[in-house]
């Protein structure tokens, strides 16, 4: 299973650095036929980001389509949906209804073009007041998506927020992302982008209180911002050594009748063993990928 620990952004109609963007060091890129693209070049863009798609690769490659009720969704889904594609990162996300319609419209592309069904990862943004309220049904809505993500640029906007740089204002958007994702059976959140560009220590500090809250990553905007982040959601080498002592004192213990246990000051019971086997798991997701070799061409 691959890991999720950081998708970098980059605007598909800047060919430079649609071209660098894949080498960063990302777990996987957004190529964006949104937000960084103005409306004049949108749909011109789309053959741009189904080029780019094409080329090989060590990571992940989604594409971030408008929202669901723009003018440009639909053709930018039937664009891109095909060979080479990961994922469609669905901006806006509001409701149900939405991310059911939006499942069926790519799952329909996909038997039409003869590929693998349910084969195309959707992640929905959820960023603004009326996405946040809908949050656990969107996620509880039966479809394919596995993990949602947040995003507070658009969702301070929205509520009329104050997006500061220490981010206490996110509190309880943040948490109510990572419960709506636990109730629904989902994988752990993707956390919102840090804007302050510049401000490395500021995307570490992000990065940790989201880890801390329960987000099993972040997207980025700024490539230098990928090694801080992989960093932040990587275990230790500490973590790491801890978790094989846990298991593996666990393993003897329970051999011999027992379920609980000291081990260097900790108490160590099932949930302690739990998550330090999902550390363990963590740590094999995170080896490098195998090149992606591009598709063959029809």
């Amino acid at each position: 299973m691959p890991a999720y620990r950081s998708f970098l952004f980059a605007p598909g109609n800047h060919a430079r650095k649609v071209e660098k963007v894949f080498d960063c060091g990302a777990d996987h890129v957004i190529l964006d036929l949104e937000d960084a693209v103005a409306r004049a070049e949108k749909v011109a863009t789309r053959a741009l980001v189904v080029e780019a798609l094409k080329r090989p690769r060590k990571c992940g490659a989604y594409v971030r389509v408008n929202a669901f009720n723009t003018e440009y969704c639909y053709g930018d889904t039937v664009a891109v949906t095909g060979p080479g594609l990961d994922g469609i990162v669905l901006p806006m996300a509001e409701s149900r209804e939405q991310i059911m319609a939006f499942d069926w419209l790519v799952g329909s592309l996909e038997r039409e073009r003869g590929l693998p069904p349910g084969g195309i990862d959707i992640i929905p943004i959820i960023e603004t007041g009326k996405g946040m309220a809908n949050a656990r049904a969107i996620a509880a809505a039966g479809t394919r998506v596995k993990r949602m993500a947040f995003g507070a640029g658009d969702y301070t906007l929205d509520m009329n927020m104050e997006w500061t740089r220490g981010e206490s204002e996110l509190e309880h958007a943040r948490a109510e992302m990572v419960v709506a994702s636990r109730a629904a059976g989902l994988e752990a959140p993707i956390d919102t982008v840090w804007v302050h560009i510049k401000d490395l220590e500021g995307v570490a500090n992000s990065a940790r209180r989201a880890k801390q809250l329960g987000f099993q990553g972040k997207m980025c905007i700024y490539p230098p911002q990928v090694e801080v982040v992989n960093r932040v959601f990587t275990p230790t080498e500490e973590e790491v050594a801890f978790a094989h002592r846990v298991v593996a004192a666990f393993e003897k213990a329970e051999r011999e009748g027992s379920s609980s246990i000291q081990l260097d000051g900790y108490f160590i019971d099932y949930p302690i063993v739990y998550k330090a086997q999902r550390t363990l798991d963590l740590v094999g997701a995170t080896h490098v990928l195998p090149d992606r070799k591009p598709p063959a061409r029809s």
